[in-house]
């Protein structure tokens, strides 16, 4: 079948648009949680239809409450727009059958079982690769399939053992996770993105391939200038509370009401910075005039800009510092995040679905001029979308079966 027409085939059943760049490339979802539906997640889109296997009790973030919306755990929907649900029991031979068939008809699969968890069901890499070489087969693990095989691949062990901790708080404070599970996040776009490099490759080749990636190698590497100050340096960075080990300014400091963050990266805007609070000579200071002099007597810049700042309230520092161009942002909830961007023009918000079930989530963070996103389909309801699925399998006879 052409890709056109199953484009249109899956237009017909799924009943999504297709418009994003990934319409017609189906992706068979083996995850739950996070790193691996936030990757699918984007996949789907961008147009691609992922069809999302879960257990009889469904993935396990849809009991992880609160908060929730009308009973629904807001966790599941924030990593699950655009996709269709079916469950299937693994164990349940016919069950299983339809698992295969659904991998026979797909370009890609994305888990995140514990490694060698798929292998008893047949469904691991190398079983599947046996009838299905072209297959796109990514696999996410905590801590890879060696020595951390039975991790477990919680987003909180890997800011623990990567460092990340070490280096969230204040400097003679306890260690703090970051308020988010940042490198399930960032796991979930290096999945993504080895996924299409992976895909790209194979419409040369013909042949698809595994795509391994672990939290704790997402993690090395998300943490970039600080797992480079010891790999590359030798310097093993610690916790510095909000400041930057590289920048300064480059942290809150209190104005008279409350704080504004003051980023300063070179020695223009250091200059402008100055000039604004009405002390243009600390440019020319030799104590101050260089990054690394700012950053040896920091302490002394510090208190001479608190003093300064403690002039005024912090939102017109804001203005004054905005209009000179000086990078600062006073600290806002997330509530006034959202709308800060809604008044910039940048439509956080997208409602996903439609007809009964709309549900507000945030927008796709990519937005392309000729084939854009679509947010036609809502969260999926655990097994909702069945019958589609069974009809698309139906018309399939034609398609590579591992029975066959």
């Amino acid at each position: 079948m052409s890709h056109s027409m199953a484009a249109e085939e899956l237009r017909n059943i799924f009943g999504r648009p297709g418009t994003g760049p990934l319409a017609g490339i189906v992706v068979a979802d083996l995850t739950r949680v996070l790193a691996g539906p936030y990757c699918t997640m984007l996949l789907a889109d961008m147009g691609a239809t992922v069809i999302k296997v879960e257990s009889s009790a469904g993935d396990d973030a849809r009991a992880w409450v609160p908060p929730h919306r009308n009973g629904e755990s807001t966790f599941f929907l924030s990593v699950n727009r655009n996709k269709h649900s079916i469950s299937l029991d693994f164990g349940d031979p016919e069950q299983l059958d339809l698992v295969e068939q659904i991998i026979a008809r797909a370009d890609i699969v994305v888990e995140n079982f514990k490694p060698g968890g798929l292998a008893k069901y047949g469904l691991d890499y190398e079983s599947i690769s046996t009838w299905r070489p072209d297959l796109v087969y990514a696999s996410i693990t905590g801590f890879g399939t060696a020595g951390g095989a039975e991790l477990p691949g919680y987003d909180l062990l890997a800011q623990a053992l990567s460092g990340m901790m070490s280096l969230t708080g204040s400097q003679h404070g306890e260690p703090y996770r970051a308020g988010v599970a940042l490198f399930d996040v960032i796991t979930g776009l290096h999945a993504a993105v080895g996924v299409l490099g992976a895909f790209r490759e194979r419409q040369e080749s013909g042949m698809g391939q595994h795509v391994e990636l672990n939290l704790l190698s997402s993690a090395l590497s998300g943490l970039v200038n600080q797992s480079a100050a010891y790999v590359t340096g030798g310097v093993v960075p610690t916790r510095m509370g909000n400041e930057h080990p590289s920048l300064y300014p480059y942290e809150p400091f209190p104005a008279r009401d409350k704080e504004i963050v003051i980023a300063v990266g070179n020695n223009g805007q250091f200059g402008r910075l100055c000039a604004c609070l009405g002390v243009p000579e600390l440019a020319r200071d030799e104590r101050f005039s260089t990054p690394a002099a700012r950053n040896e007597h920091r302490a002394e810049l510090r208190r001479l800009m608190i003093e300064r700042l403690g002039t005024e309230e912090a939102g017109v520092w804001f203005e004054r510092l905005k209009d000179v161009q000086v990078p600062c942002a006073p600290i806002l909830t997330v509530e006034e995040g959202v709308g800060l961007a809604q008044s910039l023009g940048l439509e956080p918000v997208a409602v996903a679905g439609r007809g009964d079930r709309r549900i507000p989530t945030v927008r796709h963070p990519v937005s392309f001029s000729r084939t854009p996103v679509d947010y036609s389909q809502a969260p999926p309801l655990l097994d909702g979308d069945r019958d589609k699925v069974l009809a698309w399998l139906g018309g399939a006879q034609r398609a590579v079966r591992k029975a066959s």
